[in-house]
């Protein structure tokens, strides 16, 4: 079993704290965003980390080369083009191999007890498990009473991608950064370049299992803008 951290994003979001390094470097309680994410995947005792680059790639790449986390990490370089989720889960395919991978958004910040997560991801037999939770958002995927995923929905657009024929029956939970997924899933992708992992698996719902994991955990937080550091810095201090 292997782990995969998203970490190439521009870091939009967080300007100017990325004006001159990368999302991952951008500090929370004296650490990077990356050690953090580190940390949580060693919770579930992955044998190996993959790390995919792109916006101010040396930073990251160098400060995984100059600290020991006591596990192996991988580098999955997209310092050429950025490809989104999925496509940067594609690209390192070769790495990945014949391995279950648990991956996690580098600006996420949990409680999620991912062991937990693993084993209903096991028990289920799903090609991929999606962690969610019941948040505000604008954007939903919807899930069926068996919490297989029926579809998406942009509630201020109005925009809806189906799955099947459960979607009207279906709840909308947000989607929370974690995941875990099956290798076989490479023989099942036939998107191409940059893509995100959301359509590929709406798509791939009209017939794989592709379930959500309620995340009912004390905390979650997306780190993407400044004022949220803030409040994680508080998780931090109250742990």
């Amino acid at each position: 079993m292997k782990g995969f951290i998203f970490a190439a994003g521009l870091g939009t979001r967080l300007k100017p704290l990325t004006n001159h390094q990368p999302k991952a470097m951008v500090e929370l309680n004296g650490r990077p965003l990356l050690f953090h994410a580190i940390q949580k995947l060693k919770e579930v005792k992955v044998e190996e980390i993959i790390v995919n680059v792109h916006h101010f790639s040396s930073l990251v790449i160098d400060y995984l080369q100059q600290n020991d986390f006591g596990i192996p990490i991988v580098i999955s370089d997209e310092t050429n083009e950025l490809l989104d989720t999925g496509g940067g889960l594609l690209k390192a395919k070769t790495i990945i191999s014949n391995d279950t991978i648990i991956a996690y958004n580098v600006d996420i910040i949990s409680s999620i007890n991912l062991n937990e997560m693993l084993a209903f991801h096991q028990r289920n037999k799903n090609l991929a498990t999606l962690a969610v939770r019941n948040r505000s958002t604008s954007r939903y995927l919807m899930f069926d009473k068996e919490m297989q995923l029926s579809g998406w929905i942009n509630k201020s657009s109005g925009d809806e991608i189906v799955s099947n024929n459960n979607f009207k029956q279906s709840q909308p939970f947000a989607f929370s950064g974690i995941q875990i997924i099956e290798p076989t899933i490479f023989e099942k992708i036939t998107e191409k370049g940059k893509f995100s992992v959301t359509p590929m698996y709406v798509r791939l719902a009209a017939s794989e299992k592709i379930g959500a994991y309620l995340d009912q955990s004390d905390f979650w937080l997306d780190v993407g803008k400044p004022g949220q550091l803030e409040i994680a810095e508080a998780f931090f201090r109250n742990k």
